[in-house]
């Protein structure tokens, strides 16, 4: 299997929007989780209205994430984009004010996908073109726990973002925070 990252832009629109379909289990959210105000009424939104918000956000220019493409087509999906783009993570989670760090908001990949290690492998994509592109930082909020089911995973499971070399920046006995030195990383290469 061919394996390709990019970052999302306009000539990747539709390829976000295939990924993000009800064929995939994945039609409402369209990831803009952390892109609301707030988790009150989440649940009661429409897949319309975020869709709405989706593209919205895409029409700002916020090309906020990557995807994955297994044999040419799009199989998985990562949120990352600068942490202040996302305020109601940065609010959640407590994060500090940091104008240069980036943050993993999402994870997901397409049931037909999964098993195969292509999360690990678009996370390894993302921090090589962060590297690349000389970003200082990488923040992780992945879930914890050693029974999650795929739904409970969208922000990333925790062994991975270890496993990339993410280090402990907050304990917290669901919602830990993790950094990964960018500059670190990138001389490791």
């Amino acid at each position: 299997m061919r394996i390709e990252v990019h970052p999302l832009d306009a000539t990747r629109r539709d390829d976000f929007h295939s990924l993000h379909s009800e064929r995939n289990e994945h039609g409402w959210c369209r990831c803009v989780a952390w892109w609301v105000e707030s988790f009150d009424d989440w649940g009661e939104r429409t897949a319309e209205q975020n869709l709405a918000l989706r593209e919205a956000v895409m029409d700002r220019g916020n090309w906020d994430g990557y995807l994955l493409y297994a044999d040419s087509e799009p199989a998985a999906w990562c949120q990352c984009c600068p942490l202040t783009w996302l305020e109601h993570l940065e609010r959640r989670h407590e994060l500090p004010a940091d104008p240069d760090a980036w943050v993993l908001g999402c994870l997901f990949v397409a049931p037909a996908f999964r098993r195969r290690g292509l999360a690990r492998r678009l996370l390894e994509g993302v921090v090589r073109d962060l590297c690349r592109r000389g970003a200082p930082t990488l923040l992780a909020v992945p879930r914890r726990g050693d029974e999650l089911e795929d739904g409970e995973l969208w922000t990333g499971p925790e062994a991975l973002v270890r496993d990339l070399g993410f280090e402990l920046a907050r304990d917290d006995e669901r919602l830990p925070v993790y950094r990964l030195d960018l500059a670190a990383a990138s001389e490791g290469e």
